[in-house]
């Protein structure tokens, strides 16, 4: 296990997190209206729901996932998620407006927002399914169970800091914030997405074609 795959699992986390969405909105125009904790708590709420979804990945499929046929499924619906996010992400780039300051609400609403923005929603099913299958498919082959957990910690490591780095974004550096700089994240993260997605539709590829090859 090298540092250097640590921290592109790490960097994936980021990346998963990082497309303006309507999570990101939530946390943004919490921490704007209401101060760091709430924008944190939103994460946080999103966050459980993100665990929830990659802990039934995990016991779903990780006895099947060295089935080839399955490791392709899984490599090729992944690129496909990702890119599709990318692309999303890039497009809507810029399209975050920013309300006035309000009177602040309770946390536990705030946490509720985040959790309940991510739980119900059947992209985000399909989209840790595909993501996480894929990182799964990656590293079952070559990896222990052990293995597999720290590459996932490191999956949420990035998202936690994600959500630590809006929430200060949007409240001790607010000033900063506006519509520029919002859609410059958001390219960057499309372009990050896009990255990963091309890469997992290659492997994907790779494996259907290789017994004629």
């Amino acid at each position: 296990m090298s540092g250097q795959i640590l921290f592109s699992y790490f960097v994936l986390g980021i990346t998963l997190a990082a497309p303006i969405g309507p999570v990101n909105s939530a946390r943004i125009d919490k921490g704007i209206k209401n101060g760091f904790w709430h924008a944190w708590f939103v994460g946080v709420g999103s966050m459980l729901a993100d665990g929830i979804f990659m802990l039934m990945v995990y016991l779903g499929f990780v006895h099947f996932i060295e089935i080839p046929v399955v490791q392709i499924f899984l490599w090729l619906f992944g690129g496909f998620v990702l890119i599709y996010s990318g692309v999303e992400g890039m497009a809507k780039a810029g399209a975050i407006t920013m309300s006035d300051i309000r009177q602040k609400e309770s946390v536990v609403k705030s946490f509720g927002t985040g959790f309940l923005m991510s739980i119900t929603s059947p992209l985000s099913i399909l989209f840790w399914i595909g993501i996480y299958g894929s990182v799964l498919a990656k590293t079952a082959a070559a990896t222990d169970a052990a293995d597999l957990l720290i590459y996932s910690s490191m999956i949420f490591l990035g998202l936690t800091c994600w959500d630590v780095f809006v929430a200060m974004l949007s409240t001790g550096f607010r000033r900063y914030l506006n519509s520029s700089s919002l859609k410059a994240i958001s390219i960057i993260s499309g372009l990050s997405l896009l990255g990963f997605g091309a890469y997992f539709g290659y492997q994907g590829i790779k494996a259907l074609l290789e017994p004629f090859l």
